[in-house]
């Protein structure tokens, strides 16, 4: 997900930082937006639209963002992220023009397995987070942000052209299909009611084709972006206000939008692409280093490897750190300061935690100051007042995993 909007606090909650070019009060420009198929049903259960990077989309229901909050940590949710780059990347070159692009190792993917990777540019800043899948059907699977749509696009055909003039096999397919997330403990169990396949043996970042609730052709993928167990699935367009109605049947499963995605992707430590890391930060200072495969820090045959790799062993400038306060919450820009009042770094990404009653966000600081314990001051509406770098994720992860 990228930017959300400032303009949603007179509905009750504050999205960080959303850009008002991304994201702005439906008056305008109706006709020139995009929507999903599920637009209709949004309207007709409450849904509270705002454009978010083009789209229409709702950022709450007729529940307080709190409550829905809540309700996906002790519950589940469904989430419309069909705004989300869909694509197919086909031909026996495939993991070839992936491997052109991304920091991780796709090859080593297993079928059905995923992983998620970051576009890099050769100056090692990230271009845009995205899932990649390694599918039994014999190509990849790929999902990236709506805010990076024409960009990641064209990074992509791009690349499929060049490879196309050596005479490599690829090819892309932009897909159509609606995307679903279903979020929470209890997702699984809703799930299981609508499908033939045991999901107990599909573990975090794996997928399956499978009919659900009876709609044929979906693709479900343990993963999703709330700290929760969950899926989402890509399901074609026409079964999407099926299959969303399906799920709505039983009653452990409620409807959520872009606020309470925004807060719980806080809780949990996740990147926002466009607030927490962009094309001036590299994989290492947003600690995002894990997403570097081994075969490719050795070989450095990903864009920005040379930057990147050294940063490894060496010292970066910054770091992106979690932060907690008491007072006032902290928002995207909101100064960070030492306790001599210095000016340090800025926070990216803040908000009131619902599941832990206190402010948390994420910031940039220099590494000497990014160990967990360290106290910083930040500045609220022109107050300073005391913070602490903090671990994150800030709630606990629920990622299923095979025992």
């Amino acid at each position: 997900m990228q930017r959300a909007v400032s303009v949603v606090a007179r509905l009750g909650f504050r999205l960080q930082a959303f850009s008002p070019d991304l994201c702005r009060p439906l008056s305008f420009a109706q006709d020139l937006l995009r929507r999903t198929p599920l637009y209709d049903f949004h309207l007709a259960h409450g849904g509270k639209m705002v454009v978010f990077a083009g789209w229409s989309l709702p950022v709450q229901y007729r529940d307080s963002h709190t409550d829905s909050h809540l309700h996906t940590r002790q519950h589940c949710s469904l989430f419309d992220v069909s705004h989300m780059l869909q694509t197919k990347i086909c031909g026996s070159d495939r993991v070839k023009l992936m491997e052109s692009l991304v920091v991780g190792d796709i090859a080593e993917l297993r079928p059905n397995q995923g992983t998620l990777s970051l576009f890099t540019n050769e100056a090692g800043g990230i271009l845009d987070d995205l899932i990649v899948t390694n599918t039994s059907e014999g190509h990849l699977y790929v999902v990236s942000n709506a805010g990076c749509w024409e960009k990641d696009l064209a990074l992509m055909q791009d690349k499929v052209r060049e490879l196309q003039n050596q005479g490599r096999d690829v090819g892309l397919e932009v897909l159509d299909n609606a995307l679903l997330a279903l979020q929470g403990p209890t997702a699984a169990q809703v799930l299981q009611a609508g499908v033939a396949d045991d999901l107990r043996k599909l573990p975090f970042m794996t997928s399956a084709v499978m009919e659900v609730f009876g709609v044929s052709g979906c693709r479900v993928t343990r993963c999703g972006y709330t700290g929760e167990d969950g899926v989402e699935i890509s399901v074609p367009a026409a079964g999407a206000v099926h299959l969303a109605t399906a799920l709505l049947q039983d009653p452990e499963v409620k409807l959520a939008g872009l606020a309470a995605r925004d807060s719980l992707r806080l809780e949990a430590g996740l990147c926002l692409y466009g607030n927490d890391i962009d094309e001036h930060t590299t994989p290492v200072e947003g600690s995002l280093s894990w997403t570097l495969g081994k075969r490719r820090r050795a070989a450095m045959d990903f864009p920005g490897a040379k930057v990147i790799v050294p940063q490894l062993k060496g010292k970066v400038q910054r770091r992106r750190v979690g932060l907690m306060c008491e007072g006032a919450p902290m928002r995207a820009h909101s100064p960070i300061l030492n306790m001599e009042g210095t000016m340090i770094g800025t926070v990216t990404s803040g908000c009131p935690s619902p599941s832990l009653k206190k402010n948390v966000a994420m910031g940039y600081v220099p590494c000497e100051y990014s160990r967990p314990g360290t106290k910083l001051m930040v500045e609220v509406r022109r107050k300073q007042q005391m913070a602490v770098v903090s671990k994150m994720p800030f709630v606990p992860t629920n990622y299923y995993t095979l025992k």
